[in-house]
């Protein structure tokens, strides 16, 4: 058993340690605190098994042997649900949420005597993080980004801002309006998907150069 607590908190910790040079808050410890806790839980529930299982018919009750495994599948959410972050247009945090669950589950194996496998899968979601890592970089993926606009509550300014957009090559989504009647303003707030990366700084300089813009933010 302590064979079993010892190998799933190296396992867990070896993803853990991926995520803490990376600088994410669910780093080394936490990962290895989940592989160890899920061991432990599906020894317990090994062990249960083991001391008072009984299906022959002869007790009104038995004991099942995965119940106790199977809460931490639906545990572990909660804890990678809190690694998940918001922000703006992006979400961040996703990576290590999935980095946990793997880690309960290498705990779960790890208790139950799959060594072997639980060895194979941390071999394969280490060359996900670490070698993977490097092939997203050279992808050329749509990014997302908020821009906000402030400018004179003119009929055509929604129109020219569209414009400038589409010159761009960019789709806007997502658009809130807001007018200032008394100081006659117009903000417009939109999500939009640039087709490049490093687009920003040329999609603010195109957006700058209209008539009537009082502010403009790229976020």
């Amino acid at each position: 058993m302590l064979a079993r607590l010892l190998l799933a908190s190296l396992l867990g910790g070896l993803i853990g340690l991926e995520r803490e040079i990376h600088g994410r808050p669910a780093g080394f410890r936490t990962h290895l605190l989940v592989s160890l806790g899920s061991c432990l839980f599906c020894i317990t529930s090994v062990e249960f098994y083991r001391l008072f299982g009984n299906f022959s018919g002869t007790v009104p009750v038995g004991i099942d042997p995965g119940r106790i495994a199977a809460q931490v599948v639906t545990g572990i959410g909660f804890l990678g649900a809190g690694a998940i972050i918001r922000e703006r247009a992006a979400i961040r945090g996703l990576t290590t949420a999935a980095c946990l669950w793997v880690a309960a589950a290498l705990g779960i194996a790890c208790g139950v005597g799959l060594f072997y496998l639980a060895i194979c899968v941390t071999l394969v979601a280490l060359a996900n993080l670490l070698l993977l890592k490097q092939v997203e970089k050279r992808l050329n993926r749509d990014t997302y980004v908020m821009v906000k606009v402030w400018g004179d509550d003119s009929n055509d300014f929604v129109g020219r801002v569209y414009k400038v957009l589409a010159e761009c090559g960019i789709d806007h989504m997502d658009a809130k309006f807001v007018k200032d009647i008394e100081k006659r303003l117009l903000f417009i707030e939109f999500q939009v998907r640039q087709p490049k990366r490093g687009r920003s700084p040329e999609l603010l300089a195109q957006i700058s150069k209209l008539e009537g813009l009082k502010r403009v933010a790229v976020e």
